[in-house]
């Protein structure tokens, strides 16, 4: 179903620049499915009620998937464009899913969210990331970039700029993509 919205959505409204549906499921539903086992990890520990952002969610990737993935993740999608934010509250609706919110404003201008996971997919370096997103990290919260590959200069800027280190990068293995990607697991050093 939600593939078939976007379809439907993408002629008007353009959410991705993809119009292959296989390249879609590939590309958008199975990357953003390659995360669950993640975010499951962490509601093993910290309870499976979290509150999670997905900042610059576009057409809702990774979040409506996360959403759709466990019920009991309260996912809040923000993006500053409404058509995008119109098309993922249409999809909470669709899909049944009480657990999606869709919030139009710009992260950096968002009342804090103060979430278990915020998370990104293609949104930003990671020194953007961090500077626009830190706000919205709950106590004990995580701070999860999706990236294409293994990211080192963003890593060295993010070290040179910020308080915010790299925790550890964990490889994702995306079904029937053989293409490189990764989360890059973010923490604030206080020291």
């Amino acid at each position: 179903k939600y593939l078939q919205q976007m379809q439907r959505w993408n002629r008007t409204y353009n959410l991705t620049a993809l119009r292959d549906p296989n390249l879609m499921l590939v590309q958008h539903v199975f990357d953003s499915l390659a995360v669950v086992p993640a975010i499951q990890r962490i509601a093993d520990q910290k309870g499976e009620h979290l509150r999670i952002v997905d900042v610059g969610s576009g057409g809702g990737l990774p979040g409506v998937v996360l959403a759709t993935a466990c019920s009991t993740w309260n996912v809040h999608c923000v993006d500053a464009v409404e058509k995008k934010m119109a098309f993922v509250r249409q999809m909470s609706a669709v899909l049944g899913l009480c657990n999606l919110s869709a919030h139009h404003v710009r992260i950096e201008q968002a009342e804090s969210f103060q979430a278990d996971v915020v998370i990104s997919r293609a949104f930003a370096s990671l020194v953007d990331f961090v500077k626009l997103s830190e706000r919205h990290v709950g106590p004990q919260g995580q701070i999860i970039a999706m990236k294409a590959k293994h990211p080192a200069e963003e890593i060295q800027d993010l070290e040179s700029n910020t308080l915010w280190r790299v925790q550890y990068i964990e490889p994702l293995t995306v079904p029937e993509l053989n293409a490189e990607r990764c989360l890059v697991y973010l923490h604030k050093d206080m020291a």
